[in-house]
């Protein structure tokens, strides 16, 4: 399946279908706080990687940006944007920042595996710099969306609480459940728990994915 033809949510390299995002949904899970400031990360990188490296392959060509070449350079722009938005970041909330600062440093990586540089590097003369950036952002907002909603259902039964990003003591807590009325179960917390129940969702995905929507995976 190439990859212009495949699907953000439903194809082999979406977070789900070929488990690209499963070790930030697992790592990134554990609090909300840690999964906005994660989610920030992926539209900052996806975004600015895919436009810059889409403007250098129009402007410098094949001839001087050869194809076998640009998964590396993909990385490193990818690792530059990500190096931007750790400093601005730290900036607002050094805390906050080195709570998840190996987490931000993979985001880098889990966008130089995102196919982007395969796709636009196949058909580099007629790429559309908008089309290539809708599709990274489609990626990270795919991301986003599972990695916030997990977090929502993971934090709470962990340690009965919902944190957000902020303060000088890198979270605040949002909302507080009594242990009376939400039991926490604590093996949530590690991330043996976590693929638990990444394990769960995925089931499901697959199961709507092979008999509600057959050929979705083909789109």
């Amino acid at each position: 399946m190439s990859l212009n033809k495949q699907h953000s949510f439903w194809g082999s390299l979406s977070p789900l279908g070929g488990l690209m995002g499963a070790g930030l949904l697992v790592m990134a899970s554990a609090r909300l706080s840690w999964a906005v400031t994660i989610s920030g990360s992926l539209f900052w990188v996806y975004g600015f990687t895919s436009f810059t490296f889409s403007l250098l392959s129009s402007l410098i060509g094949n001839k001087f940006f050869p194809v076998n070449g640009r998964t590396a350079v993909y990385t490193c722009i990818a690792f530059f944007w990500g190096s931007i938005y750790l400093f601005l970041f730290w900036l607002i909330s050094p805390f906050a920042a080195l709570e998840v600062f190996m987490l931000l440093l993979l985001v880098p990586l889990f966008c130089a595996a995102s196919g982007m540089s395969e796709q636009t590097a196949s058909d580099s003369e007629s790429s559309d710099i908008a089309e290539d950036v809708s599709g990274a952002v489609s990626q990270a907002a795919i991301l986003t969306c599972l990695l916030v909603l997990f977090s929502i259902i993971r934090e709470p039964l962990s340690y009965c609480m919902l944190s957000f990003p902020g303060t000088y003591q890198g979270m605040v807590t949002i909302m507080y459940f009594k242990e009376n009325s939400f039991f926490p179960i604590g093996v949530f917390s590690t991330s043996a728990g976590a693929l638990l129940v990444l394990g769960y969702i995925v089931c499901l995905y697959q199961y709507t994915k092979s008999y509600v929507l057959p050929g979705a995976g083909d789109k």
